[in-house]
């Protein structure tokens, strides 16, 4: 299809791939570890790239093909690359696109597995991170090396939902000659495309939104054909291989993306405005709230403020606590994105591995909570949280 002449929600259904000799209606799923050749010199050339076709399921399978096809439609990119989770993706970037001796610039506001990703593993192969704020673009430019060769941030950030102006940090990235990659896994491309703000990567955790129901692992890293070559080459080589079946999850999870994304973004909103009457919350974290202090970025630069809430309330970690297990129907767990509400305490889980002093740096608290607004009715989960409140 002509992918550039159709609106979001209709390449979120529409795009990517092609019916097989079977002609069925719905994307087909291939269960196969392997396929066969017409011949050996068929064999031989798809092996070495002479020829296009499916070769073995850890880097060729059609189904994956076509969601990463998918994918890349409504990001506006040339490819995708499908991993086997959201942090597989992060690492594909990294050992795909650095080498030892290179530099990071990135927001010091990022998920705590990416954070320890950085710290733990890319430095032990002679990869340096330095970590700057979100929001304040000077210090991007500051922090900038001979040898610097990426940008990474997360925009809104995880849990405060911190804005980043992407097309002012992508300026100084394209400044200094690194690449900008953004993970871009709270807004999906139906509130946000990074890309068109002058982004070189993007980077989706897809068990999040893009399944939608908290069912399938999966990962993406999406850039430029040229970009995407050595990501394409580490997976080949490696194999955190996104599988067929939850390739297959994801696009049905595309088919409802703009509506759930929508959907999560109003109920968030409604929640945000009620927990800031609440006299025993200190503050609300919402981009789509005049007082988050980016509000007016997020505006600009996304379509909704997303789904996310953060709140810190007052007390501390046990007053934190004892919200979170009066909940009746809230789900306590770590992932979000679900049509189900999660409600999670950051400081004891999702960053819990990163030290003290990050977490302080990064601003969360141990009164903080994040919760991943779902497709309840906004009015049960305020009951619901109305209880530990």
């Amino acid at each position: 299809m002509a992918e550039e002449s159709y609106q979001l929600e209709t390449l979120a259904v529409r795009a990517g791939g092609a019916p097989s000799q079977f002609h069925e209606h719905s994307e087909a799923l291939f269960l196969t570890s392997s396929f066969t050749f017409d011949s050996a010199e068929q064999a031989a050339k798809r092996f070495i790239g002479e020829e296009p076709g499916n070769i073995y399921a850890r880097f060729t399978n059609p189904t994956v093909t076509m969601f990463e096809e998918r994918l890349a439609a409504l990001e506006g990119a040339e490819q995708c690359v499908a991993t086997s989770s959201g942090m597989a993706a992060i690492l594909a970037t990294g050992m795909g696109l650095l080498k030892a001796g290179d530099h990071i610039v990135a927001s010091r506001s990022l998920f705590g597995a990416t954070i320890n990703t950085f710290n733990n593993y890319f430095k032990k192969f002679g990869v340096e991170t330095t970590y700057v704020s979100a929001t304040d673009v000077a210090e991007w430019q500051a922090a900038v090396k001979p040898n610097t060769k990426l940008f990474f941030l997360e925009t809104p950030s995880n849990p405060l939902t911190e804005i980043s102006d992407i097309a002012a940090i992508a300026a100084v990235a394209k400044s200094c000659g690194a690449l900008l990659a953004v993970d871009n896994c709270f807004c999906t491309p139906i509130l946000q495309r990074p890309l068109d703000l002058g982004a070189d990567i993007v980077i989706h955790s897809a068990t999040k939104y893009i399944d939608g129901q908290g069912r399938v692992l999966g990962g993406a890293v999406l850039g430029s054909k040229k970009l995407m070559e050595p990501v394409y080459g580490f997976l080949r080589t490696t194999g955190p291989t996104m599988s067929a079946f939850n390739a297959w999850v994801f696009l049905k999870g595309l088919e409802t993306l703009k509506l759930r994304m929508d959907a999560h973004s109003a109920n968030a909103l409604q929640l945000a405005q009620w927990l800031e009457k609440q006299p025993n919350v200190a503050r609300v974290f919402y981009p789509g709230l005049p007082s988050h202090p980016q509000h007016a970025l997020a505006m600009k630069q996304q379509k909704t403020g997303g789904g996310i809430v953060a709140f810190e309330v007052k007390g501390g970690k046990a007053a934190a606590w004892r919200v979170i297990d009066n909940t009746k129907m809230l789900s306590i767990t770590a992932n979000l994105g679900d049509t189900k509400t999660t409600i999670t305490h950051p400081a004891t889980t999702t960053h819990a591995r990163i030290t003290p002093e990050a977490r302080a740096a990064a601003g969360i608290s141990d009164g903080l909570i994040r919760v991943g607004v779902g497709l309840e009715a906004v009015v049960d989960i305020e009951n619901d949280l109305a209880r530990g409140l």
